[in-house]
């Protein structure tokens, strides 16, 4: 294993991909308000990666400055939507109002990952993934929905480029584990690099 390391994140797929790059990790949710962080940010017009990187420091310094000595990951992602900020579906009528909007449009996957140190910021990174939606009758979309886990919706967005969502697109340009909420290989780099 790499290093050991906190995740500041409940994120099942997030622990998953650090498992599997030989990356330990103890799991400490930062519990931050996301929805509240953003309203602000948004209010002062920040763009969805602004906001996408800012949660991920926020959370990664809020666990960080609880727990000395070790190094503290936070991680946020977002659709931007030409420059219009979608977040996580609360429901399932919201993930249907998410595909529509998104339905045989570009967007980017926007995922940013942040590692603090005693409740400081020692390194930050953010990725994006451009993604093209093929276009789907409401009809096709709702069944698409009705595949999809309560789980997997609520922890994915609204794809699971993995699994299901993969089907969505006629066009991915991008690093898979970005679009999954990790950009992986940059954090090994950094991680080796302070060894």
């Amino acid at each position: 294993m790499l290093n050991n390391i906190i995740l500041a994140s409940k994120s099942k797929v997030r622990k998953d991909i650090l498992e599997k790059n030989n990356i330990s990790c103890d799991v400490i949710p930062s519990n931050v308000d996301e929805d509240m962080v953003k309203e602000s940010l948004l209010v002062e017009r920040a763009s969805p990666e602004i906001i996408s990187r800012n949660l991920a420091e926020l959370k990664a310094n809020k666990i960080s400055s609880k727990i000395h000595e070790q190094i503290v990951l936070g991680a946020d992602s977002v659709i931007d939507l030409k420059g219009e900020l979608i977040s996580k579906p609360q429901d399932r009528k919201e993930a249907l109002l998410i595909l529509k909007k998104l339905n045989g449009r570009e967007h980017h996957l926007i995922s940013s990952v942040c590692l603090s140190k005693n409740g400081s910021m020692i390194w930050n990174y953010t990725d994006k993934a451009k993604l093209k939606m093929k276009n789907f009758t409401e009809k096709e979309l709702k069944l698409y929905l009705e595949k999809i886990s309560d789980k997997a919706l609520y922890a994915y967005n609204v794809y699971q480029i993995e699994g299901e969502g993969r089907k969505l697109f006629s066009e991915i340009i991008g690093d898979e584990n970005t679009i999954m909420g990790l950009p992986i290989q940059k954090i090994k780099e950094y991680l080796k690099e302070i060894k």
